[in-house]
C-alpha cells in the first residue's frame, strides 16, 4: 500500500476502502523492517494490543458505529506520556525501571475515546531537553531526506516525525517546550502544530517546564494535525479555510532571520513571494522585544529552574545514568531559586503584553521554523561545540512562540526535490482557530507553486 495521509487512512476507511486491520500490520510490519529505523523510532511497540484495538475499530465499522473520524488509524505517542501498566521512560534509562503508571495521560486516554489505534511510543531527546533528536541510550533515527548521509531527525519528538515520515504510523503525539513538534516536523519535511498550551491537557505528561510546555501533533499535513487536535483537545476547533488576499501578515525581522543558511533562505523568501503574489499583504516588522530573550534565560530560564526542581532527587542518585549534555543544561537550575522564578514570570508577562501590542491588527506572524537544514547526528555527536551551538540555533526561533504561550505550525515550504525546510505560521495565544484557517490556505498556496 502506497503511503497514506491521515486523513486518506481516515478517508479510506469510511469508505470500505481498507481496515483498521490491514493498516496496522502494515504499519507494524514498517516498524519492523530491518532495514528501517523502527528499533530507532520506538521505544515501546504495542503489536498485539495494537492488532486487538484494531479488529475493535473494523467491528464498530462494520456494524455502523465508528468512535470518531479516527477510528481505527494508527497513531503514535512519545516516550513521555503515561501507558497504563508500563514506565514512563521518557527516553531515559533512569525512569526505565521505574514505577509503572496507574492511568493512561489524558491525551492517550482521548485517543482511545476516539479509537485511534495506540500502535506504541516514539523515542526522543531524554526528558525532552534538546531540539536536535539524539539519543545516546535507545539510538537516534535517521531523517527520511537523504537518508545515507545520517541526519538528525530534530527533537525533541524525534522519532514521532521518523515514524510519520516513514509510515509506521499516520499521526503522533509529541511535547514541545522549545520547539520539540515544529523543529522535527521542519528537519523532516512534516507538519507540525503547537497549540495554545492550555487548550490540551498534560494530565500524565513527564514535565520539562511547565510553564513552556505544550502538547502537540504531527502530521502529513493541516488537516491531519486538527484531526489529531480535534481527538485529544479539551475543545475541538472548526476552522474553515481563509482567503490569503485578506491576509495582513507580519514578519519579524530581529532574531529569526539572522543566520539563515541558503536552503532556508531560498525556501523562506520565495513562500514569502508566493503569498504576496496571492494578495496577502506582508509587512516587514522590527519586533525588537525579540533581542529581549537571550538576556532574559541567559541564567537557564524557565527550563532550567524547573526542570532541575524536578530532576534533583533523580539526580542525586542517578546523575551517572544520565546523558551528560542533558545533565549539564539541568544542573543549570541549581543556581536559580525562588526569587529567580518571580522575577522570570514578572518579566514573561511585560515581555508578552509589549509583542501583543506589537503585532496588534496582523493575523499571524511568519518566519523560518528552523535557521538551517538538518546537519548529520555524527558530526553533532562527536563536536560538544557544534552540539550545543547547533541545538541553540534549532530552538531560537520556535522559542519565542513558547515565551509567548502562543500557536503556531511548522508547514513545508521547500522545493520539491531539495531538503526540508519549515515555514513557521504563528498567532497569540488562544487564536488557535483562526491561525489553522490561514494556514490552511497557506498550505495550498504553496502546494500550487
Amino acid at each position: 500500500m502506497k503511503k497514506l495521509t491521515l486523513s486518506q487512512a481516515a478517508s479510506g476507511l469510511a469508505n470500505g476502502e481498507f481496515t483498521a486491520t490491514r493498516l496496522t500490520a502494515d504499519a507494524l510490519s514498517q516498524i519492523a523492517d530491518e532495514q528501517g529505523e523502527g528499533r530507532r523510532t520506538f521505544t515501546h511497540v504495542y503489536a498485539q494490543w495494537a492488532q486487538e484495538q484494531a479488529l475493535a475499530a473494523d467491528r464498530r465499522r462494520a456494524a455502523g458505529n465508528p468512535l470518531s473520524a479516527l477510528d481505527g488509524v494508527p497513531v503514535s505517542v512519545k516516550d513521555l506520556f503515561d501507558v497504563a501498566g508500563e514506565a514512563t521512560a521518557a527516553g531515559s534509562r533512569v525512569m526505565a525501571s521505574g514505577p509503572a503508571a496507574n492511568a493512561h495521560a489524558a491525551v492517550v486516554a482521548r485517543l482511545l475515546r476516539a479509537g485511534a489505534v495506540v500502535i506504541g511510543k516514539t523515542n526522543m531527546t531524554e526528558f525532552a531537553y534538546s531540539g536536535l533528536g539524539i539519543n545516546p541510550h535507545y539510538g537516534t533515527p535517521a531523517n527520511p531526506w537523504d537518508r545515507s548521509a545520517r541526519r538528525i531527525p530534530g527533537g525533541s519528538s524525534s522519532g514521532a516525525a521518523v515514524a510519520v515520515s516513514d509510515g509506521m504510523c499516520f499521526g503522533a503525539i509529541g511535547s514541545d517546550t522549545g520547539g520539540s513538534v515544529r523543529i522535527p516536523a521542519a528537519f523532516c519535511g512534516l507538519t507540525g502544530y503547537k497549540p495554545t498550551a492550555s487548550r490540551i491537557s498534560s494530565g500524565g505528561l513527564l514535565p520539562l517546564s511547565p510553564s513552556l510546555d505544550s502538547i502537540g501533533v504531527i502530521a502529513h499535513d493541516v488537516a491531519g494535525c486538527l484531526a489529531l487536535d480535534t481527538a485529544i483537545a479539551e475543545q475541538p476547533l472548526h476552522p474553515q479555510q481563509k482567503t490569503l488576499s485578506q491576509a495582513r501578515f507580519a514578519v519579524p525581522q530581529t532574531l529569526v532571520l539572522d543566520g539563515l543558511d541558503d536552503e532556508v533562505t531560498a525556501a523562506f523568501h520565495l513562500s514569502v513571494q508566493r503569498l504576496a503574489q496571492a494578495g496577502t499583504q506582508i509587512e516587514f516588522i522590527p519586533c525588537h522585544e525579540f533581542a529581549e530573550l537571550a538576556a532574559i534565560n541567559a541564567a537557564g530560564g524557565f527550563t532550567a529552574l524547573e526542570s532541575w526542581r524536578w530532576h534533583q532527587p533523580l539526580i542525586a542518585e542517578h546523575a551517572g545514568d544520565y546523558d551528560p549534555r542533558v545533565l549539564s543544561r539541568i544542573r543549570r537550575g541549581q543556581l536559580l531559586n525562588e526569587q529567580d522564578l518571580q522575577q522570570l514570570q514578572m518579566q514573561r508577562a511585560d515581555w508578552q503584553r509589549r509583542v501583543n501590542a506589537a503585532v496588534e491588527g496582523f493575523d499571524a506572524l511568519l518566519m523560518p521554523t528552523v535557521p538551517f537544514v538538518a546537519p548529520t547526528i555524527a558530526e553533532l555527536q562527536e563536536d560538544e561545540d557544534a552540539y550545543f551551538r547547533i541545538n541553540g540555533a534549532a530552538l531560537r526561533n520556535p522559542s519565542v512562540i513558547n515565551f509567548l504561550n502562543g500557536c503556531a505550525l511548522s508547514l513545508p515550504c521547500q522545493r520539491p526535490g531539495t531538503a526540508p525546510v519549515g515555514l513557521m505560521v504563528a498567532g497569540l495565544p488562544l487564536q488557535d482557530e483562526a491561525l489553522l484557517g490561514w494556514a490552511l490556505a497557506i498550505e495550498c498556496c504553496l502546494a500550487e507553486a
